[in-house]
């Protein structure tokens, strides 16, 4: 007699944050993602946001940049502040023309955005792909990485670099695990995109900002990068080198490659 396997335990449900002042947005953005199986949260101002940021310990934010009050940019580089919320995943809802302020809050550490008008359905679908990479160790590696004095443990989601622990973002964190996994190897902003993020379109400006962003947290001088180094016309390429090392001749340049790469 055989006996079938048991059905697989359902995910726990996620606890999203959606902070919007237009009580219609907020109520259609909160509808979809209940539907799709997560525990909503509303805020509709800024420190309002931050009090159940803190009180609820949302596993996302969902985060207007036009907010009364303190604005989402200020939200943001409030939470990004705190090292216990230096890794909550947070993906801005900007308006068209923001381009400024939506660069801005990816400086600050967004993981990604959407732009109104947008498909609540494509947010749905942005916001349950940080979910599974924040919450899944990755099935290509979960062994612990190692490069120079930079350490990441990808199961524990926990990054360190001569031994003290980086405050790193959800996206930072899987951008520095992929280069760690893939030494000298060069990669376009589409490829990063497409692997990093898992999506086949977006503001390829993302990936730039997150590479500026991952160099100022692992390089001795950012503006001279000698480990994640631009590859001019192509994309970023990961070069462990010794502690104390020179870069090697070509390596190490700064600046924007042809099509927005830095």
């Amino acid at each position: 007699m055989t006996h079938s396997p048991a059905p697989a335990e359902p995910p726990e449900p996620a606890r999203v944050l959606v902070v919007d002042d237009d009580p219609t947005v907020g109520e259609v953005v909160a509808g979809y993602l209940t539907r799709a199986g997560h525990l909503v949260d509303r805020a509709e101002d800024g420190q309002h946001g931050l009090d159940l940021a803190e009180r609820h310990r949302p596993d996302l934010l969902v985060l207007d940049l036009m907010l009364p009050g303190l604005d989402g940019l200020e939200v943001l580089r409030r939470l990004r502040a705190r090292p216990d919320r230096a890794d909550l995943p947070v993906v801005l809802l900007t308006a068209k023309g923001d381009e400024a302020d939506r660069i801005l809050g990816l400086e600050l550490g967004a993981d990604d955005y959407v732009t109104k008008p947008f498909s609540p359905r494509e947010l749905v679908l942005r916001v349950q792909s940080i979910l599974r990479r924040a919450r899944t160790a990755p099935a290509d590696g979960a062994a612990p990485l190692h490069s120079g004095d930079l350490a990441l443990d990808p199961r524990a989601r926990r990054a360190h670099r001569a031994g003290r622990e980086l405050a790193l973002t959800s996206r930072e964190f899987d951008l520095l695990a992929f280069l760690l996994r893939y030494p000298g190897t060069v990669f376009s902003r589409q490829e990063l995109m497409q692997r990093v993020w898992g999506w086949d379109f977006g503001d390829l400006s993302t990936v730039t900002v997150h590479v500026r962003r991952l160099r100022e947290k692992i390089e001795d001088d950012p503006g001279a990068p000698r480990l994640i180094t631009t590859v001019w016309g192509v994309g970023y390429r990961y070069d462990p080198a010794a502690p104390g090392a020179d870069p090697a001749p070509g390596t190490g340049t700064a600046g924007a490659a042809p099509g927005g790469a830095a």
